[in-house]
């Protein structure tokens, strides 16, 4: 019983060197992920369309119920609590919310059931637990997290202050604050789609700030995560080579 569960456990998790079955099991839920993924390429619902939701909705379907089964080898105790842990990690909750897209062909669509047909994206993040290079940055992305934080804490605020003071000196151009809190997100990424164009001199200069400070803003996580990922990698390198 134990052989048969732990059996399972090493077949659904990432594929070892030799292993042929746990690889073969890699490629068919890629497949099956890449290929659930077409019904959101599309405008129209189809038999063809709607056998692919059930198909591919019917392997992760199995896919979740296994990787619940052995949830007790994946977080690393024999406990019930396993269990509950594992259903409320995020990769598990991805697992659970890529299948909720069939409940609209079982039961008659409405608005709220209608929209469980986006969920489908989130089967573009189990490719993550799939690819070797996507786990590492998935570690790298945790381990810098409260730095990311941090910077994201800075952008929000610096958003918020440039959105008061374009608020204050063009009342005229902004219709409401959520427009000078647009306006400020997209000056500060850089990206500037000219719906909104400061008049003023001073509202201009802020612009300019707003795109300075922007490219500095992007620098920094771009470098927090760099560095970590280099790190990972040389860290992984150190281990194969002992």
């Amino acid at each position: 019983m134990y052989e048969f569960k732990r059996r399972i456990y090493e077949v659904i998790e990432v594929s070892h060197i030799g292993d042929i079955s746990s690889r073969a099991y890699d490629k068919l839920m890629t497949t099956a992920i890449i290929v659930g993924l077409i019904p959101l390429t599309l405008k129209t619902m189809n038999k063809y369309v709607i056998a692919i939701d059930v198909l591919t909705s019917f392997l992760f379907l199995i896919d979740y119920v296994a990787r619940v089964y052995t949830a007790d080898y994946k977080m690393g105790y024999k406990n019930y609590r396993a269990y509950i842990a594992y259903i409320f990690t995020p990769l598990a909750i991805f697992d659970l919310l890529s299948i909720l897209p069939v409940i609209y062909i079982i039961v008659p669509v409405s608005t709220v059931i209608g929209l469980l047909r986006l969920f489908r994206i989130f089967r573009v993040l189990k490719l993550i637990r799939y690819s070797k290079t996507m786990v590492i940055i998935a570690n790298v992305v945790r381990k810098v997290k409260s730095q990311l934080l941090a910077v994201l804490l800075l952008i929000v605020v610096y958003i918020f202050v440039a959105a008061m003071l374009i608020f204050q000196l063009e009342p005229e151009l902004f219709g409401n604050f959520f427009d000078a809190l647009y306006w400020a997100t997209i000056s500060i990424t850089t990206i500037g789609y000219g719906d909104f164009t400061p008049v003023t001199a001073l509202g201009k200069f802020i612009t300019m700030i707003s795109a300075l400070v922007g490219m500095a803003v992007i620098a920094l996580p771009t470098g927090i995560i760099t560095a970590a990922y280099m790190a990972e990698i040389t860290k992984k390198k150190s281990k194969y080579e002992l």
